[in-house]
Formats: C-alpha cells, structure tokens, sequence
C-alpha cells in the first residue's frame, strides 16, 4: 500500500473539549490545499462496561489513523513523537484515584508494556524514551527503551500525572462523601480551578505537560522519539493538538498516539491505537484515562 505523507489535522466534530468518554463517531481530517481531499472515518459504537476488576473489552476501542503509522516520511522540519500511555495498574482496575501518588504495574500492566514495547521495536528506529517519573510510566518506558536498542530512559516530572489534591487514593464512585470540596472542585468547569490538598487547575496541568512535549520536539527534530505518560497529561496533549476539536475520548492503557510536533504547529497522525493488544488485555472502563483521569 502507499503512503501518502501528509500534514493532517483533526477537525472539529470528535466529543466535548471537557473531556467527555463518548466514542468517535466521525472526525474529519483535513489535507492540504493541494489535495482538496475531505476524509471521513466513521467509527461504531463502543459499549464498555464497568466490572470492578475484569479487563475483558467488549468492544474494540476507537482508533483514528490518518495515515500508515509505519511511514518514514519525516524530514528534519517536524519531531515524529509516540505518545503512550502507562500499563494497567490495580488502581485503575479498582477505580481508585492515583494522581501523583506513586502506584505500580500490575501483572496485566507489566504484560501490556512488553507487547507495546514489541510493536514499537518492529517500527521506525526510537531516537530516544522520555518519561514520566512516576513508576507506572517509568516501567512502561523502560521494558520500551529495552526493546528498542536498549536505550536510557530520560525522565520529566512535568509529564506526571495530574496532582489530583485531596482525592488521590479516594474511589472515584466514593469521592463525594469522603472529599466532597476536592471533588467539587474537580468537577468544576473553570480550567483555572486548583483542588483542595495541594491539587493542579487544567490550565496549570496544560501547561507544564505541553511545554515539556515542545521541548522535546524543539530538541529531536527528524527523529522519532518515545514519550510516556498518563491519562490527563495525554488529554491535554490532544487538547494542544486540536484547541477547536472535541475530546478523543478515553486514553486506554498502552495506547499509541502519534504526535507530529514542529516549531510552532501539532499534528495528530494517530491516536489511540491499542491494536497491539488482545482483546483480553484491555481495561473495560479506561479509568485513568477518561474525566476521571489521575
């Protein structure tokens, strides 16, 4: 098959900027002028259920690809940057609220970061794996740098989750008995707005994560790098990406978005891609990587 090495933005029509879990239904990609082109991926329904503990997924995820992610059409003017996100841990499985607190993989999470770790070995040379701090992230990265030739995890505290105050280690489902100002806080749509016990506003999470994926980009021009993370941070790299678009919806475990980054301009050319995965190894309810992100 050919591949046609375009600039690609997501349009407008994809779910709500506030973040909301719906799936994609049609999202628009727009080529250049040259082309005159208008293509459009219509996607099927998700049905996720919210079992406790089973990562069985009952439908696949979405998947917006706007062009063959093998492609080695890069030039020295843009960065190539795979965005991932962390393996499962038992938090996500029991909907209980991580933030900055430092929760590791767990089995299905170890698992799901060495079958990323594969795909990405078996596609375009990885320049270099940048991480979060956090252990699930740094993990993650790190069974990815091993695969990939072997290289050094660089680490970032500014691509860490977003501190989620008073509600980390809460249940989400529980969160308004036992914290409710926090969660108030939470829900509230002001982007400006911190949560009680130390927590970040949208606006302080956006931009200390965008700022950190620009200087990697700025730094690894023409080359394709690694950069893994977490749910809210990857929400708001999309949100930097597509400011007049919707939300891509849940950020699952391990998903694979690609990012083109230059100086001043962000493409998406895929996101959340999880085709590496067996379908018994997803989380059903996303969680961490949906409006209840941390």
């Amino acid at each position: 098959m050919s591949v046609l090495c375009t600039q690609c933005t997501l349009a407008d029509g994809l779910l709500s900027p506030r973040f909301s879990t719906g799936s994609i239904k049609n999202a628009c990609v727009k080529f250049p002028a040259t082309i005159k082109t208008l293509l459009r991926v219509s996607l099927p329904k998700q049905r996720f259920t919210s079992t406790r503990r089973s990562t069985h997924l009952v439908n696949t995820p979405h998947l917006l690809s706007m062009s063959n992610s093998n492609s080695s059409c890069m030039d020295g003017s843009y960065a190539e940057i795979v965005v991932v996100r962390h393996g499962e841990t038992e938090w996500n499985a029991d909907g209980r609220i991580q933030g900055h607190l430092d929760v590791e993989l767990n089995e299905a999470g170890k698992q799901q970061a060495v079958l990323v770790a594969d795909r990405l070995s078996k596609e375009p040379k990885i320049s270099a794996v940048y991480s979060s701090d956090l252990k699930r992230a740094l993990v993650t990265a790190e069974t990815i740098a091993a695969r990939c030739g072997g290289l050094e995890v660089i680490t970032d505290p500014d691509l860490r989750e977003r501190n989620l105050g008073d509600l980390q280690g809460l249940v989400f489902r529980e969160a308004f008995k036992l914290s409710p100002k926090a969660h108030k806080a939470f829900l509230s749509p002001r982007t400006d707005q911190d949560i009680p016990g130390g927590g970040e506003s949208l606006d302080h999470l956006f931009q200390r994560c965008t700022s950190s994926l620009q200087r990697i980009g700025k730094e690894h021009k023409g080359e394709r790098v690694v950069v893994v993370s977490h749910g809210g941070v990857i929400r708001s790299l999309y949100q930097r990406a597509c400011p007049k678009g919707k939300s891509g919806g849940k950020v699952l475990n391990t998903s694979v978005n690609i990012f083109h980054l230059s100086d001043e301009k962000w493409d998406i050319k895929s996101w959340g891609d999880v085709s590496h995965l067996p379908q018994t190894k997803y989380l059903k309810s996303g969680f961490g990587g949906d409006k209840t992100s941390g």
